[in-house]
């Protein structure tokens, strides 16, 4: 919590009437939300703990963190490209019931590690699906290490883009990586359209052979699909951030329990985004990665500022623009975006509105909250 100045933000773990809440893992759904919580910054990518919608409908801002832990999980990927070849993962444990063979254990492990022989990484093609943050590293580094690498993402940014080598391929359809790769990574959101994305189906153009990494989400995959392709040998291993009891004990699964994102570094990363987040929503109205509010940064051009949150509908900006100029509110610059069905603008003024004027913007229908900076 160093980013905020103790002279301005007190914290901890009972501030009544907060301004903000940050987060790692703690539930929000069923919290009531404070009048006063204006922002909920979650310090890690995910935000399935923190009631969107409801939020969303209270004019509160939700941010994340993406990026702030691409490296930790990237690492986690390459190590699974490893675990999922090599048989590292059966041979320890294989080890272990050595125990008490004393001087024999030496001539036990040269007769007994032909069963734990695997494939080396270099020269195989890596499938990425998703090149964002983690995706681009991912892909960079695989490279890094003599795979060919392609990748596949219809939305990638133009900053991912930037990011990517130029060795990389690009898939132009998910069946042509699916049918040409020898391992597969997934780093995609898990929504509608991506829940059980590999499943039967997919299956049926999956190369056979295939080797699995899911450090996004469990969804992303068909639980019963993968654990069937892995015991007819469809797929040779399937490693997991995200196991279910089901998984547990299955041959040629490694479920890891979450360990993507648990290092230090990474906590502290996410936890230092999110305060700067926090801050620079807090005292300059600014939005850096919101999931449910568009970004939305201006400079400051004047001492006073007035933040809104509203519907995505229309004539809300002539409204607002009316409303002010009938309390003669000087507007010396305005920004206005939306995101859905949810709208964010900042109003720099000359001079402060008024309780007023506030209290007028604050009535039109479809605003949802109203904050002034000065």
């Amino acid at each position: 919590m160093n980013q905020l100045d103790e002279n301005n933000y007190v914290w901890g773990d009972n501030i009544e009437s907060p301004d903000a809440i940050i987060l790692r893992s703690f539930a929000m759904h069923d919290m009531e939300l404070p009048k006063s919580l204006k922002a909920v910054a979650r310090a890690g990518a995910g935000v399935n703990n923190i009631p969107i919608e409801k939020c969303s409908k209270e004019g509160i801002v939700v941010f994340n963190t993406p990026g702030a832990n691409a490296n930790a999980v990237k690492e986690m990927v390459i190590a699974s490209l490893f675990l999922s070849s090599r048989k590292i993962v059966d041979g320890i444990a294989w080890v272990q019931t050595l125990a008490g063979e004393g001087e024999n254990v030496p001539k036990l492990v040269e007769k007994g590690k032909s069963s734990f022989a695997g494939p080396e990484i270099k020269g195989k093609k890596l499938g990425v699906v998703g090149l964002g943050a983690i995706g681009v590293m991912v892909a960079n580094a695989a490279n890094s290490l003599g795979m060919e690498v392609v990748g596949f993402d219809p939305y990638i940014s133009v900053d991912a883009a930037w990011g990517l080598s130029r060795a990389v391929g690009k898939a132009t359809a998910l069946k042509e990586l699916y049918e040409t790769c020898d391992y597969i990574t997934l780093h995609i959101p898990l929504n509608a359209e991506t829940r059980g994305m590999i499943g039967e189906e997919a299956f049926e153009s999956i190369k056979d052979g295939v080797r699995i990494m899911n450090f996004s989400r469990g969804e992303l995959i068909d639980s019963a699909a993968i654990i069937k392709a892995t015991e007819s040998g469809k797929v040779a291993c399937y490693v997991t951030d995200f196991p279910t009891a089901e998984m547990i004990g299955v041959p040629s699964i490694i479920a890891i329990p979450h360990l993507g994102a648990s290092t230090p570094e990474s906590e502290d990363n996410c936890a230092v985004m999110a305060a700067q987040e926090l801050r620079e929503f807090l005292e300059n109205g600014n939005i850096i990665n919101s999931v449910n509010y568009p970004n939305c940064t201006l400079e400051r051009g004047t001492q006073v500022r007035v933040c809104i949150t509203h519907r995505n509908i229309p004539n809300m900006l002539s409204q607002i623009s009316s409303l002010f100029a009938s309390k003669n509110v000087n507007i010396s610059n305005m920004l206005n975006k939306s995101k859905g069905d949810y709208a964010y603008t900042i109003v720099d003024a000359d001079d402060h509105p008024g309780e007023d004027a506030i209290a007028g913007v604050s009535a039109i229908d479809g605003i949802l909250g109203v904050r002034v900076i000065a």
